[in-house]
């Protein structure tokens, strides 16, 4: 049974029974609705807003741990780079150098991995950046190491080949210590004899008695045996492989031929002083992939730590070129 509700009436003075229109209790209801809707939407909000369903909290607590998993791998992945520098290091400065090979450039190192897109996946992601950092670098550190690799590869290959090339790098005097008188001229700019000007000298200048033996300073095969234009008369060149090749020059005699092997420490002619050559001498070059290098390093074989510093003293004076 409903009750009957009351209101005051102004005019009479006194409480009348009150029936309410069906249309104001159908806007009142719906009012109340409303209300309660935006008011429970307001609550969800803040509830989505502020706490964190199960789910949520779970979904939350496994990308903390992927963050966290992701700055450990970073660390260890900082400390294979440091090791795979040191052997990138010792690849370079002992290695490489001990075989004569060429250093591999730090472009080619760390050179990027191709492609451009290689990285749009991680897009989007909550820890895209941590992700795409990581990934970068394993993928240099990856480069890094196939490159460390290949150089392996080859060093091994000269390694397999290390008694023919230490039989034919240049590694002795191309004269006698017993029969030189001195050395006039070394490795670098010297004054020309006969245009009294500074020139660059390719090589070292071996005073000896004429007819003098000269002697190949590594193996290899004669690549030429003949008087060349140019100042150096008699000259005698040999290639030795690996890069090396010899030249002897300024001869009175020669001893081997063209495309004739030889070994060191085979006489191959007699000093002379043929050519643009102001007395008997040795010219003695070596180059080494096309540049000449001072011949004085390749000294190791046969003389004394002595007499290889008194050699190094002669040939950083400076003064004049025979030729």
């Amino acid at each position: 049974m409903s009750r009957t509700k009351y209101h005051y009436n102004t005019k009479t003075l006194r409480f009348e029974p009150y029936r309410e229109r069906w249309v104001k209790r159908v806007f009142r209801i719906a009012f109340n609705l409303l209300a309660g809707m935006l008011f429970a939407t307001l609550v969800l909000l803040l509830a989505y807003r502020y706490l964190d369903s199960p789910k949520e909290k779970r979904l939350r607590r496994e990308l903390e741990l992927t963050e966290s998993q992701l700055k450990v791998l970073e660390n260890q992945m900082g400390e294979m780079e440091g090791v795979v520098a040191d052997l990138e290091n010792r690849d370079d400065q002992i290695y490489r150098a001990l075989f004569a090979a060429e250093p591999i450039s730090a472009e080619v190192r760390k050179s990027g991995i191709s492609g451009l897109n290689r990285y749009d996946r991680f897009k989007g992601l909550l820890i895209s950046d941590l992700l795409t950092e990581a990934t970068q670098k394993m993928d240099q550190i990856r480069k890094r190491a196939y490159v460390q690799t290949r150089s392996y590869d080859e060093l091994w290959g000269l390694i397999q080949n290390k008694s023919d090339m230490l039989k034919s790098i240049p590694a002795i005097i191309p004269i006698d210590l017993g029969d030189l008188e001195r050395m006039t001229s070394g490795f670098g700019y010297r004054i020309d004899p006969i245009y009294q000007t500074p020139k660059f000298h390719a090589g070292m200048d071996f005073v000896a008695e004429m007819g003098t033996a000269v002697y190949a300073t590594g193996n290899g095969v004669v690549i030429g045996a003949s008087h060349e234009a140019g100042g150096y008369g008699n000259c005698v060149r040999i290639r030795h492989g690996f890069g090396y090749e010899t030249v002897y020059a300024h001869l009175m005699s020669i001893s081997v031929r063209a495309g004739m092997r030889v070994s060191r420490g085979q006489k191959i002619g007699l000093l002379g002083s043929t050519g643009k050559s102001t007395g008997p001498h040795l010219h003695y070059e070596v180059v080494h992939k096309g540049q000449p290098v001072n011949p004085v390093y390749f000294y190791y074989s046969d003389i004394s730590p002595e007499e290889y510093a008194k050699l190094i003293d002669q040939s950083n004076r400076p003064g004049q070129a025979m030729d």
